[in-house]
């Protein structure tokens, strides 16, 4: 604005000091209202003088009297009416001159505005004759395609075109549900609950690698060649993983549930946010609707989104709200009328997959599911699983290159991708992928290029040992045996021994070697406070939970008596002051472990017969008491049957 003042004194001769002529004010007068007219215009300048009363005063032969005039105009204002003198005119034409100013900027500011706007208006002029034009040109033709797109299309089309092998693990899926190894019972179970009248919602536990998601897809095909089903022949099996859905807690998206995209800010279609509508979008639950929504690691989902979850399970149904969608709107189109009214159908079967234990699981969906278990798989069935899958790559496997394999791994995919691996390098020694053979060494190699140890090491021996048994304990899905061994010696002085114990061991199991002194002490009339004992737990383990009670008694008792125990039998149970064992969690997993270990036997509480009546390769036997145990156990008495 002072540039614009400046510029205004440089027009007008400024009047300064007394005796102002009629002839220098007339100039100045005649200055300013020029310039007041060519920022107001001839029109304008008639509505003011009107407006303000001063057509007669700018139109008078004194200029004093015209100054008035231009005040009321130029300063929007009837209280002028007195003659300045001639001391006050420089001020009032200082105080013109500034308003007029002011007028000037503001003009120019405008002026640009316009500008910018004429332009904007423009390229939106010409924004909507090209989208008219290609509607035409669609509605002619047929063919909205531009020379770009063309190109975008025909490089997509090209890439289309290129196809490496499929993967291994599509090559030797199984297809039918008798090709799924070791897994019968859970089969079974999986096939009652699904392919019925009235299937019911499932959670299948099991560790990795042992056919979850294969038996679930397979069981719904099928379940769908049932008359009885409850499934169309068209029914959908939706896969995805609790892992990587989240709540979002700002609700502007939510493939599982489903969500509503608003208009202005999480991107509704462009025809519906033009017209400011909502978007409904469905999600995974809908997708399912009338089939199978099968959820890998289900243990794993956002509480949040569980509870979502839950309730569409209730309602079979998915309600949306949006502040947006008014209904009364006749430009909401009706399907979207009929989502936000009925909400979008989710009727389907659940069925989640998981890792975890039972006990992991939140309580409120495992109320709603059945519940099915696929146990881990053997060594000889993973040897299955390798020949079946070598028989499907026209693989020639040499003798005991499948045992090999089924050392380094308990999981199905790992195996037939170590099977996958040693095929790779069977064909780059030969270089070619005629008649290729697999040899145990090239078995080996492969996996232990893979830095894989063997997960089986059998530890039963022929041999009796004093102080040595074998117990059982449980990491996951997959038992174990536990080397527990026991070293007595006298005191040096009489009631002054020592017991040690391992100190990775947990403070229960700490607690069954106390209990064990007592029961030792009731078996064999010995008091331990008379013997310095070291109780050990080969490898160090971090071992606790009551379990170990029994094998430790067996160990201790063997060290004081010198007796040798037998070391083809397992032992697991809870031992009691008074000798009994009792049950114990696990048993079946246990068995998978003393089984690994080629033990011959297994002894478990009786209390637990009922959990594992028999077990192939392995004789289960149940008792009541420790002695029991330990007359099974001791070398040179035979086992009773």
């Amino acid at each position: 604005m002072e540039d614009v003042k400046d510029l205004l004194g440089r027009l007008m001769t400024r009047v300064a000091g007394s005796g102002v002529s009629d002839e220098d004010l007339k100039r100045q007068i005649d200055a300013i209202y020029s310039i007041y007219a060519g920022v107001m215009g001839p029109e304008q300048i008639i509505v003011q003088a009107s407006r303000y009363n001063a057509v007669k005063y700018i139109h008078d032969e004194n200029p004093r009297i015209r100054l008035i005039g231009m005040e009321r105009m130029i300063l929007e204002s009837r209280d002028y009416s007195r003659q300045p003198t001639d001391e006050e005119v420089p001020a009032i034409i200082d105080k013109l001159e500034d308003k007029l100013a002011s007028m000037l900027a503001r003009q120019a500011v405008e002026r640009q505005l316009e500008d910018k706007i004429a332009d904007r208006l423009e390229e939106r002029h010409q924004e909507y004759i090209d989208e008219i034009r290609r509607e035409i040109i669609e509605e002619e033709t047929g063919d909205a395609e531009t020379a770009q797109s063309r190109r975008h299309l025909e490089k997509l089309k090209k890439l289309d075109g290129v196809h490496l092998t499929a993967t291994v693990m599509e090559a030797v899926r199984p297809q039918h549900l008798s090709d799924i190894v070791g897994q019968e019972q859970a089969v079974k179970a999986l096939q009652s609950r699904i392919a019925s009248p009235f299937p019911q919602h499932l959670i299948l536990y099991g560790p990795p690698g042992v056919g979850k998601t294969t038996a679930a897809r397979l069981v719904l095909e099928e379940a769908k060649k049932k008359p009885y089903t409850a499934f169309a022949p068209d029914a959908p099996f939706v896969e995805c993983d609790g892992t990587t859905l989240r709540w979002d807690s700002r609700d502007m998206t939510n493939p599982l549930i489903g969500s509503v995209h608003d208009p202005i800010y999480q991107g509704a279609s462009k025809e519906l946010a033009d017209a400011g509508i909502p978007e409904p979008k469905p999600g995974l639950v809908t997708e399912a609707h009338g089939g199978i929504l099968f959820m890998d690691e289900i243990g794993e989902l956002d509480p949040i989104l569980l509870n979502k979850l839950l309730k569409v399970l209730e309602d079979k149904k998915v309600r949306f709200e949006s502040a947006y969608y008014d209904e009364e709107d006749p430009a909401v189109p009706e399907y979207i009328r009929k989502l936000f009214r009925d909400g979008a159908p989710a009727d389907f079967i659940l069925i989640g997959a998981t890792t975890r234990q039972p006990w992991e699981i939140n309580p409120a969906i495992r109320s709603r599911c059945a519940e099915v278990f696929f146990d881990p798989l053997q060594p000889e069935e993973i040897t299955e699983i390798i020949e079946n899958a070598a028989r499907k790559l026209d693989i020639t496997l040499e003798e005991d290159a499948a045992e090999t394999i089924s050392r380094y791994t308990a999981e199905g995919r790992k195996a037939v991708s170590l099977l996958a691996d040693a095929y790779g390098l069977a064909v780059n020694e030969k270089g070619s992928t005629e008649d290729i053979r697999i040899s145990r060494k090239l078995a080996e190699d492969t996996c232990r290029a893979s830095r894989l140890t063997p997960w089986i090491r059998p530890k039963k021996t022929e041999e009796p040992r004093i102080g040595r048994v074998y117990g059982l304990g449980v990491a996951g899905y997959w038992g174990s045996t536990i080397e527990i061994e026991a070293a007595a010696f006298p005191a040096r002085s009489e009631g002054r021994g020592t017991l040690r114990f391992n100190d990775t061991a947990g403070s229960m199991a700490k607690d069954s070697a106390a209990t064990a002194a007592a029961v030792v002490r009731s078996l064999t009339g010995k008091s331990l406070s008379d013997y310095d004992l070291h109780v050990n737990v080969v490898g160090g383990g971090n071992i606790d939970g009551p379990s170990a009670g029994c094998a430790i008694v067996c160990a201790i008792v063997s060290a004081l008596e010198k007796k040798p125990l037998r070391q083809d039998v397992a032992v697991t149970g809870e031992i009691s002051l008074s000798g009994e064992v009792k049950p114990v969690g696990g048993v079946r997993e246990k068995a998978f472990g003393a089984r690994q270990a080629q033990m011959k036997e297994m002894i478990i509480p009786w209390e637990n017969r009922e959990d594992i009546e028999d077990f192939p390769g392995l004789t289960v036997v149940p008792v009541k008491h420790i002695g029991e145990i330990l007359r099974r156990m001791t070398a040179g008495d035979s086992p009773e049957e």
